[in-house]
């Protein structure tokens, strides 16, 4: 499937969700081979999990309608499923607690379910059911993001694997944002095996930011002279923009210039990366030459800032 824009995002949304309700059969009145609805089944799951729930709070996290719980409540109290108390607090609304036969009803529900799960995932290899569960880790990860705090993020030193990161992602994230060509690829390629084959731990260094432990940036500290510092490739994945990760790299860098004993700190960036800009800006460093050029098959203005240690 090809998805060039919104509606196709929409498209592609709509559809799995059609495949996957269908693959589950949730859309059946009953869930699997159970007597339960898929509603009815995750107010079990609550009342499973959960000691002396009030009505009102299952409705308010499920989501359901006010009306459709109280029918539920009032099948499972027919059933002989849970126990109804009146709150003390407010006795128009019900403290519900499973009894004994609700706690089997659920045991049973449960298990068809793995079981069910179990036989899906027994027909794919052990490589597919991987790539499917960490899929929908992704799915939820990436839908519950705004409502969660964001995740911290961590600084780390490279290790072995990162420059072929940092190459990569550098190379396809300025070819889709800015149409830079594949000559950029090979000045980071350079810069990146320079600073392996000459590493100098006491002078120079690369940290690279992870969010929940994967890679979403990276930062250089090189050596430009024995007093002044450069940063290099700076880089920040879309998907952990507004989280401080490009601010967090260059304070670590400044601090590890310092560290290093460097007086002055200098780099060289383009007009048209703002965002970037803004960071060097807020972090101290002033804007002390520009100068047009042609590369990466772009007329670009280069930009040298610097800042005292």
């Amino acid at each position: 499937m090809t998805i060039d824009g919104p509606d196709d995002q929409i498209a592609a949304v709509r559809a799995f969700n059609r495949f996957y309700t269908r693959k589950l059969g949730v859309l059946d009145q009953h869930l699997g081979n159970s007597p339960f609805s898929l509603s009815e089944a995750r107010v079990l799951y609550e009342l499973a999990h959960r000691d002396d729930l009030a009505a009102k709070e299952i409705g308010n996290e499920l989501g359901l309608d006010p009306g459709y719980l109280s029918r539920i409540v009032q099948n499972f109290d027919e059933k002989g499923l849970i126990t109804r108390r009146p709150l003390p607090a407010d006795r128009r609304q019900y403290q519900l607690s499973l009894t004994a036969k609700g706690r089997q009803a659920f045991a049973k529900l449960s298990l068809g379910s793995q079981n069910e799960v179990a036989a899906m995932l027994a027909q794919l290899s052990a490589g597919d059911a991987t790539r499917l569960t960490q899929a929908m880790a992704t799915i939820e990860a990436v839908l519950e993001q705004r409502q969660s705090q964001p995740a911290a993020v961590v600084l780390r030193s490279h290790r072995v694997g990162d420059m072929g990161w940092v190459i990569s992602k550098q190379a396809a994230a300025y070819a889709a944002d800015y149409h830079w060509d594949i000559s950029y690829e090979a000045l980071v390629a350079e810069i990146c095996a320079q600073f392996i084959k000459n590493y100098d731990a006491a002078r120079e260094h690369c940290w690279i930011a992870e969010v929940g432990g994967e890679p979403v940036g990276s930062v250089f500290l090189v050596k430009a002279t024995d007093e002044i510092a450069k940063l290099r490739l700076l880089q920040v994945e879309k998907k952990a923009r507004g989280l401080g990760v490009g601010r967090a790299l260059v304070d670590q860098c400044l601090q590890g210039a310092r560290e290093r004993g460097y007086s002055k700190m200098t780099l060289w960036t383009q007009s048209i990366l703002v965002a970037a800009r803004g960071i060097y800006k807020s972090a101290g460093f002033e804007l002390v030459k520009e100068e047009k050029h042609h590369s990466f098959g772009q007329d670009l203005i280069g930009e040298t800032w610097e800042r005292d240690l």
